[in-house]
């Protein structure tokens, strides 16, 4: 960094001696023959130097930036996956990798700009001001400096001015990118009720109050940009007024006047990117708030300090599962659970019947805890599975759930993760067990078939199927049927429910 600041200062002052010994009224003919030369090899030497610097530079820190990118979208993109299922069902998804997005572009920015460039440009600027004061009139440096404070003055008052309209701008690009991911997501239904223009209608809502933001922003940038050139103009003009009188009274050569034009042009091309930089940083750290929001968010379920892992007894019957008083509310106005105590007992399969809403699919919920119970216990093996690992109890617990939504990719792939890891011939294995290796078998591409947008190229049996297949791979010691056939036609039904029965011989369900 050092190395390529006095690089750029001495560009100039090559330039000045050059134009000094070019200037027949100070320098015997064989000068102009023998000094120029060398000047100019020098001035070439140095142009390159500060090319070759500042790429150094920029090769050597791109590690650092990229680590500390790649960190962060790390830890916001796990910190996600601990947040609870309460968060996730309120979630946005177009605004939330949106966020994501921005944020992590921010970081780069943030790093890059403060390493780069601010750094670099204060250290230059106190060269210039006080190779000023010492070989010139102590005036080129007042007029410099003032300059530059008014400039950052400037700047800052105009740029804090202007964050509220970059963060309204925000919001509106991410309601306008949740309401497109919404709509897509749900393409079936929009065709369904013939509602495209009403949802182009819906997203051009959005999009005329994304363009009215970004107007307002880019106006104001406008004025900004128009102000900072005011201000670099004015200093520039009274600096080159000072040099001319000191070349027509003779205490300033040519080439000083050529020295203090380069330096000024030279110093404001950093300093109107830094007014630029200044601006990124705030938008930056405004784009940052949204993903530390995210990175904040309450997990809700979280592990006890020193839970141990789940153990099973038996992993031949599966465990015994307890619940105890156990009452529970998604909204205080509307209890779901309430005083509700029974017993599972291991290796044997209960059925749990009621209306819809009664709180069937909450008690697997509970189960694999992605909510936490207001009062009772519900206990696995005489554990409180508040006490132990969530990672442990789910890898214990299997379940078909309701609605099965798959990845966007094959079903070899869907199917294998159950259990990451699989070989083929096991993940074979739980699809002949679904009594869907047959439908596979027809396929053109086979297991590398792929499914679609949460599976939508598959029917609701074959979805069911395939999400049977991936729970039977993962082999728990308990399994959850959530209306698990549901989907699927009587002959297929039937053939299935042989399968399961035999399956939950050997398993807690």
């Amino acid at each position: 960094c050092s190395s390529d600041l006095f690089a750029n200062l001495g560009i100039p002052v090559l330039l000045k001696q050059l134009i000094d010994a070019l200037d027949v009224r100070n320098n015997v003919p064989t000068a102009l023959l023998v000094v120029p030369v060398g000047i100019i090899a020098g001035y070439g030497l140095l142009r390159f130097s500060a090319s070759l610097f500042s790429e150094l530079r920029e090769a050597l820190f791109s590690r650092v930036t990229q680590h500390a990118v790649r960190q962060i979208a790390l830890d916001v993109f796990q910190h996600l996956h601990a947040l609870s299922l309460r968060f996730h069902l309120g979630r946005q998804t177009g605004g939330v990798s949106r966020d994501i997005e921005r944020g992590t572009r921010a970081i780069q920015s943030l790093v890059s700009y403060s390493l780069y460039s601010i750094l670099p440009t204060v250290i230059e600027f106190g060269l210039v001001l006080g190779y000023f004061a010492i070989f010139y009139d102590v005036w080129f440096a007042a007029i410099t400096l003032s300059a530059l404070v008014i400039y950052i003055a400037f700047t800052i008052f105009v740029t804090e001015w202007r964050t509220h309209l970059r963060r309204t701008m925000n919001d509106m690009d991410s309601r306008a990118n949740q309401k497109a991911i919404d709509s897509l997501l749900n393409f079936e239904t929009v065709k369904y009720f013939g509602n495209e223009a009403f949802e182009a209608r819906r997203y051009d809502e959005n999009l005329t109050k994304y363009q009215a933001a970004a107007i307002k922003s880019q106006q104001s940038l406008a004025l900004l940009n128009l102000g900072q050139q005011a201000i670099i103009a004015i200093g520039l003009v009274l600096i080159l007024w000072r040099a001319t009188l000191g070349v027509t009274n003779g205490s300033m050569t040519l080439g000083d006047l050529v020295l203090v034009n380069t330096l000024m042009i030279q110093l404001y091309i950093p300093l109107n990117f830094l007014g630029v930089i200044y601006r990124e940083i705030k938008q930056s750290l405004t784009d940052l708030d949204r993903m530390f929001t995210l990175l904040n968010a309450d997990k809700e379920v979280a592990d006890e300090p020193g839970a141990l892992a789940l153990h099973i007894n038996n992993l031949q019957i599966g465990p015994e599962v307890r619940f105890e008083n156990v009452s529970f509310h998604y909204d205080p106005k509307r209890e779901i659970l309430k005083d509700v105590s029974f017993v599972m007992p291991a290796g044997t399969v209960t059925a749990v019947v009621g209306r819809s809403g009664a709180g069937k699919s909450t008690l697997a919920r509970l189960l694999f805890r992605f909510y936490d119970i207001q009062s009772g216990k519900i206990l696995i093996d005489n554990q409180e599975i508040r006490t132990v690992q969530q990672n442990s109890l789910r890898k214990a617990i299997g379940i078909v759930p309701q609605d099965t939504v798959l990845f966007n990719d094959t079903i070899g792939y869907n199917i294998a993760y159950g259990r990451p890891g699989a070989t083929q011939e096991e993940i074979h294995q739980a699809a002949n067990a679904a009594q869907m290796d047959h439908f596979i078998e027809q396929l053109p591409n086979g297991y590398e078939t792929q499914v679609g947008e949460r599976g939508l190229k598959l029917s609701g049996g074959e979805k069911q199927r395939v999400a049977i297949a991936r729970t039977l791979l993962k082999k728990p010691a308990m399994l959850i049927f959530d209306e698990a056939t549901s989907a699927l036609d009587s002959k297929t039904e039937r053939a299935l429910q042989e399968e399961l029965s035999g399956l939950a011989r050997n398993r807690t369900t």
